[in-house]
């Protein structure tokens, strides 16, 4: 019985090392997919839905730079981003080198197969805690991401790909965070839907959404680092 309990105790050891070295190939395999982009320059159109809220569409550029920089910016309007910065950019949320990544299983999301894998920083005394990825192995492309942070909260991200498939880059990103987690640009009115003065009490456990849909990329052609110093 004692040798029984001790083959078990090794293959769990054993079965669990490989689970946790495929999680890792498979997250490298999509890291590597996502860094075949060293920058890029898109024109899209943002989306803010936020319960009480009166945010028009607006269109806007958006940047991005390897690693991890990473831009909106627009003219006229506003847009209800994280505090501190938090990217919807894959390549931000990817972006630690030093991962441990633990294999959560199958999944289907949307009616498609989906590996599930859940990613521990290596650097601890960063923002993000955990970050779960839902993962086409098929295309090595990450359908949904769900980012716990130390400070900002949980917030999801969820992607459509299309015509820039092969460059894992969206025709379509959903952003959706908890409104008590967030605060809004200093300097920013804002007007809620029935007229009356904004109060941050009315936004406590609501959700919010930011899509931004992608009208065009500029690939690897370059974006200069003033871009991001604005």
């Amino acid at each position: 019985m004692k040798k029984l309990w001790i083959g078990l105790l090794i293959s769990i050891l054993f079965f669990g090392t490989l689970s946790a070295q495929d999680a890792t190939a498979l997250v490298n395999k999509v890291k590597a997919k996502l860094e075949t982009v060293k920058d890029y320059h898109a024109t899209a159109s943002l989306r803010t839905d936020v319960p009480f809220l009166k945010v028009p569409i607006a269109e806007v550029d958006v940047y991005f730079k390897h690693p991890n920089q990473f831009r909106i910016a627009k003219e006229k309007g506003i847009s209800i981003l994280p505090k501190g910065g938090v990217s919807v950019s894959m390549q931000n949320i990817l972006s630690d080198p030093n991962f441990v990544a633990i294999d959560a299983g199958a999944e289907k999301l949307n009616g498609k197969n989906v590996r599930v894998v859940r990613v521990l920083p290596g650097n601890t005394n960063g923002e993000v805690v955990l970050t779960i990825l839902y993962i086409n192995e098929k295309d090595f492309l990450v359908q949904k991401a769900i980012t716990t942070t130390k400070d900002n909260g949980t917030y999801e991200v969820e992607m459509t790909y299309g015509k820039w498939t092969k460059y894992a880059l969206p025709d379509k990103t959903l952003f959706t965070f908890n409104t008590k987690d967030y605060k809004l640009p200093k300097g920013v009115t804002m007007e809620f839907d029935d007229g009356e003065k904004p109060d941050a009490n009315r936004l406590s456990n609501k959700k919010g959404y930011v899509e931004i849909t992608y009208q065009t990329y500029e690939i690897n052609k370059g974006v200069p680092e003033s871009f991001f110093s604005k």
